[in-house]
């Protein structure tokens, strides 16, 4: 059953370590390798039947609604938008929610651990409350004024990838339903 079901996911998983490869090194994340996952998961759900393909289309739906609002307030770029709704089209709407709070969990872990390696912990800190003030006074100042008040509070000396946390949530989701059989 686990080996059925790696082969299974073996597009998806080869796809999701190229990605964070290249976004590690280059800091973006190729049309055509999301563009490629996006087809291929809306195929592969096509193959089961129109209920499957109406589930992966929720998928998309919701792994793209998610960072979507990450992407308009400058927070992901739009590759991140397209990775995760293409991780949707593989796995669904559920699973894609879970993937995506399992990165934010360990992308917050990362980059913390990045913070108290560059000795960054203050400035992090720091940057966090003025970011969670500025959008909480947004009302006020206006919403342009906390997106920029972010772009320009960077903590660390190199963001962090958002395909690398990406692909070990994936990971750990799909390794999950595969333990509970589902």
């Amino acid at each position: 059953m686990v080996w059925s079901a790696s082969i299974a996911w073996a597009p998806l998983i080869i796809a999701l370590a190229v990605a964070a490869v290249i976004d590690a090194r280059q800091r973006r994340i190729p049309n055509w390798l999301t563009f490629s996952l996006l087809g291929a998961g809306l195929c592969r759900s096509a193959f089961f039947g129109a209920a499957a393909l109406g589930h992966a289309g929720l998928g998309v739906l919701v792994g793209g609604a998610i960072p979507l609002i990450m992407y308009a307030l400058s927070a992901v770029g739009a590759g991140d938008v397209k990775l995760l709704s293409a991780i949707g089209a593989w796995v669904g709407p559920g699973p894609v929610a879970m993937i995506f709070m399992v990165q934010a969990i360990l992308g917050l872990i990362i980059v913390v651990t990045q913070a108290i390696a560059q000795r960054r912990t203050g400035a992090l800190l720091r940057n966090t409350v003025l970011i969670c003030a500025n959008f909480g006074c947004a009302g006020e100042f206006g919403l342009k004024n906390a997106i920029e008040t972010g772009k320009a509070s960077r903590s660390v000396s190199r963001p962090l990838p958002f395909a690398v946390p990406v692909f070990v949530a994936t990971l750990f989701v799909l390794s999950m339903g595969i333990f509970l059989g589902r």
